[in-house]
């Protein structure tokens, strides 16, 4: 019996290896170098990378796109697929944007209609942003002009996106519409708290994502989830500074989508202006955001910890005519703890025409780094609470 399990081993160890084998032979590396790119910090790298990616893309079996170490400058790109095999884009090195706002694109670059696709290596995206800054006027008026997101994924199904950095930000950082089982994990997105609309990560129209294991420093929201996206997962994230983590903007246009099976856990964030947010304008437009979990969340200096805002006007006067119709259903908060630097740690500004239901508070413990006790602001919300909770609940 002994000499039967021993032969079996061997088998199976055999087959393994002539997998592995098998695998190794198929796959194929393909320096951006060899199609003319430089990483010298001058060279315009646009044509050279698209080729490269252009032959990885006709590939069978898993093909890598590798940016070594140096400093590549890159135009606005698009890699697009469906391509024959599965492509890792690797990235060691930086990745350089012009500087300005003359890329006249809403994002620097893009994946588009991408199977299993894999972005990683421990590489720097800079987007120059400090020198596109001063042009966003948005704050302002209506007509000002679209700078870039720095790396967007539309239509792009099994990735992953680790280890790996972005930085100034002349926009967003990362965009993805209408993705489905995408994983993020171990990235670090930087930008100085006054960086306007440096989002760390959008999310809209997408499925089955997951955000672990990241740092996210930015002007805006740190996590922003968008019309249409369900069955988000979001884990041991520090968030600060920023805007927080935000469900919304919603109800803004009558093609937005319902929301629903978000899960925020054992994240971390500090000195933000809002620690946990959902967001819906005041408007005629239905749509539903529900089954949201926030749980095991550390709160350090945060302006609004806990938020709900129905009336969200970003830039008035806003000139709405009729409340939200956006139902907000089905959320819990759990075991949220810290501080917070203003005197209303939970507000929950709901809609009058479709009020908050069946929100449920346990065991949240936050103190006032000012004077005075911490209070609880809210309106039109149907809810419950249990355990030990401070500030006390207001509904």
């Amino acid at each position: 019996m002994a000499w039967q399990l021993g032969f079996a081993r061997v088998i199976f160890f055999g087959i393994f290896l002539l997998v592995s084998l098998s695998n190794a032979q198929n796959e194929k590396t393909l320096d951006v170098r060899n199609y003319g790119a430089k990483g010298d910090g001058r060279t315009d790298n646009t044509k050279a990378f698209l080729r490269a990616w252009s032959d990885a893309c006709n590939l069978k079996g898993t093909s890598r796109v590798y940016i070594p170490r140096g400093v590549f400058m890159l135009g606005s790109v698009e890699f697009v697929g469906p391509c024959k095999g599965p492509i890792v884009f690797l990235m060691t090195g930086i990745i350089r944007a012009p500087a300005g706002p003359s890329l006249n694109t809403q994002q620097w670059i893009t994946f588009r209609y991408v199977n299993k696709l894999i972005v990683k290596g421990g590489g720097t995206l800079d987007g120059q942003g400090a020198s596109a800054w001063p042009y966003n006027t948005c704050s302002k008026n209506n007509n000002c002009p679209t700078l870039p997101i720095s790396m967007g994924f539309a239509f792009v199904t099994n990735a992953r996106i680790k280890q790996i950095k972005s930085i100034n930000s002349k926009n967003g950082h990362l965009t993805f519409f209408a993705c489905k089982n995408v994983n993020v994990t171990n990235v670090e997105l930087i930008a100085p708290a006054d960086s306007p609309n440096t989002d760390g990560i959008k999310i809209g129209s997408s499925t089955d994502f997951r955000i672990s294991r990241s740092r996210i420093s930015t002007g805006d929201d740190c996590v922003a989830i968008l019309s249409g996206s369900k069955n988000i997962d979001i884990s041991y994230v520090y968030c600060g500074p920023g805007h927080g983590i935000s469900v919304g903007s919603l109800g803004g246009s009558p093609g937005d989508d319902n929301v629903s099976g978000l899960v925020v856990k054992h994240c971390t964030f500090s000195g933000t202006d809002n620690g946990v947010r959902i967001k819906t304008w005041e408007s005629p437009y239905k749509s539903i955001a529900s089954n949201f979990t926030f749980e095991d969340i550390v709160m350090d200096k945060v302006r609004n910890p806990i938020i709900v805002d129905q009336t969200y006007c970003p830039h008035p006067p806003c000139n709405q005519q009729t409340s939200s119709h956006v139902q907000i259903r089905d959320v819990t908060y759990r075991n949220i703890r810290g501080t917070s630097s203003s005197e209303i740690a939970v507000s929950m500004d709901c809609s009058k025409s479709v009020p908050c239901k069946n929100i449920v508070m346990s065991d949240i413990n936050l103190s006032h780094l000012g004077q005075g006790p911490l209070k609880s602001s809210c309106s039109y919300v149907d809810g419950r609470f249990y355990g030990r909770n401070n500030p006390p609940p207001c509904f």
